[in-house]
C-alpha cells in the first residue's frame, strides 16, 4: 500500500517547477527539520514543550478573561451545546485564535534576525539567502500544528464531531504562510541596515495582539471601531480558524478573499524588497 507521504511527493514532483526550485524546496525541508530538532535538543520532553507553552498561555488567559473579567461569548452555546456556560468552551474558542497568532509571532521574531545572525552564510558560502527568513517561519508553522491537532482531538472527544470543513484548512494556511513570509522577508532585509527593527517589531506585535480580537469577541469592541478591526488580516485568520474548526461553517467569505489579496501583496512586496537588498548584505555584515 502506498504511503500518503510518498503519494504527496509524487504529485508535487509533477508540478511545473524548475529543478532549481525543487533543490531549494528540498534544502528548506532539511533546514526546517534541523531547526525543529535543534530547538529542543537535549530536553526530556522535546517538541512537547511547544504544546506545554501554548497550554500554559491558554490557562493564564482563560483565568484572566473568563474567570476574572467574566468575558462571555455569544457563540459559546453553539459548539454543539457541549460547553454551554463553561470555561472550557471559552478556552477552546481562545485556543483556536491563539494557534494562528503564536505561529505568526514565533516565525516572524526569529526571522527578523535570520540574516544578521548568519554572516558566514552571507559572506563566505554560496547559499540561497532567500531561504534564511523562511526557515523559522515554516518551522513555527509546523510547530503550531501540534496545538491544532490537540484542539481537534479535544473537540472530537467532547462533541463526537469532526467537521468536514477541516479539509478547507489548507486554504487558510496558505495566505497565513504568505503573510508571515512576506513580513519576514521585509523585516529580515531591513534589519541588516537598521538594527532597531527587531526591538520595534516586539513592541508593534504587543500592540497588534491586543488590537486583534483573539482573547475577546469582536462584538465587545465599540461599534465605531469594529469595521476597522474586522479588516485586520489577523482578525480574519482567527475568525476563519474558529469557523472551520469550532463551528464547522464557512463564513466571512468576503474577508477570506480580502485576506488572500493582502497576503499576495505583502508576500510580493516583502520578497521584492529582500531581493533588492540582498546584494548589499555582504558589504554591511
Amino acid at each position: 500500500m502506498l504511503k500518503p507521504a510518498y503519494l504527496f511527493r509524487q504529485v508535487t514532483r509533477r508540478l511545473p517547477l524548475s529543478s532549481g526550485l525543487w533543490v531549494k524546496a528540498d534544502l528548506l525541508k532539511v533546514l526546517v527539520q534541523r531547526e525543529l530538532v535543534a530547538r529542543y535538543k537535549g530536553s526530556l520532553l522535546g517538541n512537547f514543550w511547544t504544546l506545554i507553552s501554548q497550554l500554559t498561555q491558554l490557562l493564564i488567559y482563560t483565568y484572566v478573561f473568563s474567570i476574572v473579567l467574566k468575558v462571555k461569548l455569544s457563540h459559546q452555546a453553539d459548539i454543539h451545546g457541549a460547553f454551554q456556560g463553561s470555561n472550557l468552551g471559552f478556552a477552546l474558542w481562545l485556543f483556536a485564535g491563539l494557534i494562528s497568532w503564536n505561529a505568526f509571532v514565533s516565525g516572524l521574531i526569529p526571522a527578523t534576525t535570520s540574516v544578521v545572525n548568519q554572516p558566514n552564510l552571507v559572506k563566505k558560502v554560496v547559499f540561497p539567502l532567500t531561504l534564511l527568513p523562511l526557515v523559522p517561519t515554516v518551522a513555527a508553522f509546523v510547530d503550531s500544528s501540534i496545538g491544532l491537532v490537540v484542539l481537534i482531538a479535544v473537540l472530537g472527544i467532547f462533541t463526537h464531531t469532526v467537521h468536514a470543513t477541516l479539509l478547507l484548512l489548507p486554504f487558510i494556511w496558505m495566505p497565513q504562510l504568505m503573510l508571515t513570509a512576506g513580513l519576514a522577508y521585509l523585516t529580515a532585509g531591513l534589519t541588516v541596515f537598521v538594527r532597531d527593527i527587531p526591538q520595534s517589531i516586539g513592541i508593534l506585535l504587543n500592540f497588534a495582539f491586543y488590537l486583534t480580537p483573539i482573547m475577546y469577541p469582536i462584538d465587545l469592541i465599540p461599534q465605531a471601531f469594529q469595521t476597522w478591526i474586522r479588516w485586520n488580516p489577523f482578525s480574519v485568520i482567527a475568525e476563519i480558524y474558529r469557523d472551520l474548526v469550532l463551528w464547522g461553517q464557512v463564513q466571512h467569505s468576503g474577508e477570506w478573499i480580502y485576506l488572500w489579496i493582502v497576503a499576495v501583496v505583502i508576500f510580493g512586496l516583502g520578497s521584492w524588497v529582500y531581493r533588492r537588498l540582498t546584494p548589499a548584505f555582504a558589504d554591511v555584515l
